[in-house]
């Protein structure tokens, strides 16, 4: 968000303060953020005055380089200990529900498995093997292979991870378990944005899923969308994956 369109332009200049300090593991001087921000010395002291004294940055000797500060550390810690991811993640789940009034599932990566924290049905639901609190292969599902794509980012990391939960299970004639094939289907992924389930792991249920990182290097969960074979044609798979790769990246931008 640009400062002129900031709601509290004060407030939004000392967020990309901390934005800068924060990509700095070995402190950034005044003239360093001044630089980067765009703002003069005598608006930093001032921003920096207040945002060390909440703890939020610190400066262990006069005149030396800036740091993020124990209690920005804190806070941080403190939000990821006590993280409900269903219930950050619905409202993404329910706006999905809304736009494609398809059913949606969200999942998180335990092993080779998915774990299914949430979903909302639509009017036309379907009866699948997924529930809450069930498990399927990571391999096999929509919500497993955009959380895979990610969370092993090279050829060599996904088939390292097959090696090691593998031999992977065929739950259909159409499921790849071969780690050359994972691997080609993950940068695949990558490349498009959004994951693909062709009744692998289902005969005649298909899923577009795609990940919402919240501001994290790898997936927090992954969103799918669930409709039977004969709705979904290749065009509307390549529509509702644009669509879910769109929310999904604006929601882990905003939430």
């Amino acid at each position: 968000m640009s400062e002129e369109r900031s709601p509290v332009a004060s407030i939004d200049r000392a967020l990309r303060v901390l934005r800068v300090i924060s990509e700095h593991g070995r402190g950034v001087t005044l003239d360093e953020l001044a630089a980067r921000v765009g703002l003069p010395k005598s608006s930093l002291h001032r921003i920096l005055g207040a945002l060390r004294h909440r703890g939020f940055a610190a400066q262990y000797e006069p005149g030396g380089p800036y740091f993020v500060g124990t209690e920005l550390l804190a806070t941080a810690f403190r939000f990821h200990e006590n993280m409900d991811v269903r219930g950050l993640v619905h409202p993404l789940l329910a706006r999905l529900r809304e736009t494609t009034g398809e059913t949606v599932r969200m999942a998180v990566l335990d092993g080779a498995d998915v774990v299914y924290l949430d979903k909302i049905e639509a009017p036309r639901s379907i009866t699948m093997t997924s529930v809450v609190g069930g498990r399927n292969g990571a391999h096999c599902t929509g919500v497993g292979k955009a959380l895979l794509a990610w969370t092993y980012p090279t050829d060599e990391a996904i088939t390292s991870w097959a090696a090691r939960y593998g031999p992977l299970r065929a739950p259909t004639r159409a499921t790849v378990t071969d780690p050359a094939g994972l691997a080609a289907q993950m940068a695949e992924i990558r490349r498009r944005g959004y994951a693909l389930d062709l009744e692998e792991n289902e005969p005649g249920v298909r899923c577009v899923s795609a990940p919402v990182f919240m501001g994290r290097d790898v997936p927090l969960a992954a969103v799918s969308v669930t409709v039977l074979k004969e709705r979904l044609p290749a065009s509307r798979a390549r529509e509702l994956g644009e669509t879910i790769r769109r929310l999904a990246t604006e929601y882990g931008r905003t939430a």
